[in-house]
């Protein structure tokens, strides 16, 4: 087998079959595995981590996904939205304690008093932070005109995760309605690239009924989709969410952890260049999970700066690592993370992903 894994892995380009040995790769074959993604982002990024101090600015949500647990249905959520200010006085921290970059996260929703105001604070976020801080956004699905006008108040990157590639998949984990309709997330996908966006997606990684083919199907998607962020994590269910029932359904903690370890590697490999999140959601099974997806491949970290009183609120999942820590806390911590997996975190950058220079400029040229 460990023949077969160093032939799979000296390939430029993988086939359906190569990922899904690579993904049930064990022991020996798997550690093969993880060297050459480690390989790979040290030629093509270097030992480096950039921080996205995350704002999760609101848990009210328009949408009823299954596996969520700031979805609309769940009753047994105390609900909030920052206020203006509050957001702006986490962008100044972040900004005073030199992060390059902020992502403001909240539920979904779409109406023209969402759409002002957040064109609004991108506003004065620039305005604070005298253009110096880079957002990214990740507050769903949206009409083609608002992605446009956000990004021309100055996001210039945007995280729409799909969570699942596969119709028939994505079907089980989403009501059966218009509101949650799959074309409606490529639609958006595709709008965001269309107008300059950094644009990233990812998936969860152990749902119930998916397959390992589902998850070569996820990451050969985004090879031709061609993404600049990948942000994906495994799988943890939330007690309040319809998908509870099918948790005896699921593989163990561990092997969900291990199964996004390879997931992160592989894309690694396949897009040398993207910029790959180490979700906090590894976290939630291993201390030591975010250290572990830096050495095989993630380089961006995601600090919570949102107010404390509020992060216990915003939980997708239970078991949601870090709620109690200030944004202090965070950053130390983090930055010791990213010490013990031996890179360095870089501040005063925005961090864009070099995969996305490169596509702008082929795009540019072929205009």
């Amino acid at each position: 087998m460990v023949t077969e894994m160093k032939e799979i892995l000296a390939k430029d380009d993988f086939t359906r079959e190569n990922i899904i040995s690579l993904l049930n790769s064990k022991e020996e074959d798997r550690t093969l595995l993880f060297k050459k993604s480690a390989a790979v982002k040290e030629k093509y990024i270097g030992n480096k981590v950039w921080f996205r101090g995350l704002i999760e600015f609101s848990n009210v949500c328009g949408k009823d996904c299954l596996y969520c647990g700031i979805r609309k249905g769940n009753k047994n959520l105390v609900r909030y939205s920052l206020s203006d200010d509050e957001i702006l006085a986490a962008a100044g921290f972040a900004y005073k304690n030199r992060y390059g970059s902020i992502a403001l996260q909240s539920g979904e929703l779409e109406s023209k008093i969402v759409t002002n105001r957040i064109e609004n604070l991108l506003l004065r976020i620039k305005d604070l932070s005298n253009g110096e801080l880079g957002v990214t956004l990740s507050v769903g699905e949206q009409e083609p005109e608002v992605y446009k006008r956000w990004y021309e108040a100055g996001a210039h990157r945007y995280l729409l995760r799909i969570e699942a590639t596969n119709q028939t998949l994505y079907n089980k984990i989403h009501p059966n309605n218009s509101k949650h309709a799959f074309h409606r997330r490529l639609e958006c996908l595709q709008n965001l690239q269309n107008i300059g966006y950094q644009t990233g997606t990812g998936v969860m990684i152990g749902l119930p009924f998916q397959t390992m083919d589902d998850l070569a199907g996820d990451l050969l998607f985004m090879k031709e989709f061609n993404i600049d962020m990948c942000g994906m994590g495994p799988y943890i269910e939330h007690v309040d969410t319809p998908l509870i029932e099918y948790s005896h359904q699921l593989m163990p903690l561990k092997e969900r952890f291990d199964l996004t370890l390879k997931m992160i590697a592989i894309i690694r490999i396949m897009m040398k260049d993207i910029n790959i999140v180490a979700a906090t959601a590894l976290q939630a099974i291993d201390p030591m999970g975010r250290e572990k997806a830096i050495k095989i491949g993630a380089n961006i970290l995601m600090p919570n700066i949102t107010p404390g009183k509020y992060r216990d609120s915003y939980k997708l999942y239970d078991n949601k690592p870090c709620t109690d820590d200030s944004a202090e806390d965070c950053q130390s911590c983090l930055e010791a993370r990213v010490s013990l997996a031996d890179a360095e975190v870089i501040y005063y950058e925005w961090g864009d992903s070099k995969h996305y220079t490169d596509r702008r400029t082929r795009d540019l040229e072929n205009s």
